[in-house]
């Protein structure tokens, strides 16, 4: 087993460049986020925001029509589209190079069905970023997922046991890795000290972050931000991305623990902008 790279500031540094003076935003990403059922429209609107403020060019929302007031109010630079309309959900998907699916998508049947749809149409070239509901209601159908794209897990630790079938007790660094190697995908295990394992066999470990980010939406914002980096930065080693986005999502949450008991989702969202022209 690979030895585990603590990440440091100097992954950012790598990451995050100036732009090119001749750019537009068909370079830096058509991110689509599908997810936000009646009852959990929060978590695609925070996700969406995430991937705005962290960078995306082009932001579209497949979610719940219920939901769209609230997103528009929320984020006007996304676009949205009903997610249960599956011809325009179908078109969405092929003309998205990054997908996230699953904050806040549920676990009914139209979720179940939104899932096939997305991982029977998504390009071979796109990257599929699979979060919350997602990852649950594919670890249901007992059936390995056979990616033939780029696919991303982010799930947290009682998501983890449910798909890879470890235990919480039994999530340890080389059982994990050979349960993300049988899945042919990367793994962002969320918990104190987040692990991430790669496709090419690294694995690295959050040595930031702490209780002060223990609240409803942080995992979908760390989406977002993957998303938006994912999409952005395509010419750079997937591993370096990931770990690069994943790295800025404490960061922030720890500069604004400065002067916070509690950092919220929307606290980073707010900061991200500021926080990487640090770096550019």
């Amino acid at each position: 087993m690979e030895t585990m790279k603590n990440l440091t500031t100097l992954c950012l540094k790598q990451v995050i460049k100036p732009r090119p003076k001749q750019s537009h935003k068909g370079n830096f990403g058509k991110i689509l986020i599908i997810g936000g059922n009646k009852n959990m429209s929060g978590a695609a609107i925070m996700s969406a925001s995430a991937a705005v403020h962290a960078g995306a060019g082009l932001v579209t929302c497949a979610t719940d029509s219920s939901n769209f007031f609230a997103l528009h109010a929320r984020l006007p630079e996304a676009m949205v589209v009903d997610h249960s309309d599956f011809e325009t959900l179908t078109q969405a998907i092929k003309q998205a190079d990054t997908i996230v699916i699953g904050p806040g998508l549920g676990l009914d049947q139209l979720a179940r069905q939104i899932l096939k749809i997305t991982l029977s149409t998504v390009s071979p070239t796109a990257t599929l970023i699979i979060d919350g509901s997602a990852i649950t209601l594919l670890a249901q159908q007992n059936e390995p997922l056979h990616p033939t794209c780029q696919v991303i897990y982010t799930p947290h630790q009682a998501e983890w046991a449910r798909l890879s079938g470890l235990a919480i007790a039994e999530q340890l660094p080389q059982a994990n890795q050979s349960a993300q190697q049988r899945l042919a995908a990367h793994v962002v295990l969320k918990k104190y000290h987040t692990e991430i394992y790669h496709q090419d066999g690294t694995i690295s470990r959050l040595p930031i972050g702490g209780p002060y980010m223990a609240t409803g939406g942080m995992g979908d914002t760390l989406t977002g931000i993957i998303a938006a980096f994912m999409g952005q930065f395509k010419t750079l080693a997937p591993a370096d991305v990931l770990d690069a986005a994943v790295y800025l999502h404490s960061a922030v949450a720890s500069d604004l623990s400065q002067s916070k008991y509690v950092v919220l989702p929307t606290d980073i969202i707010e900061h991200l902008q500021a926080f990487m022209a640090q770096f550019s």
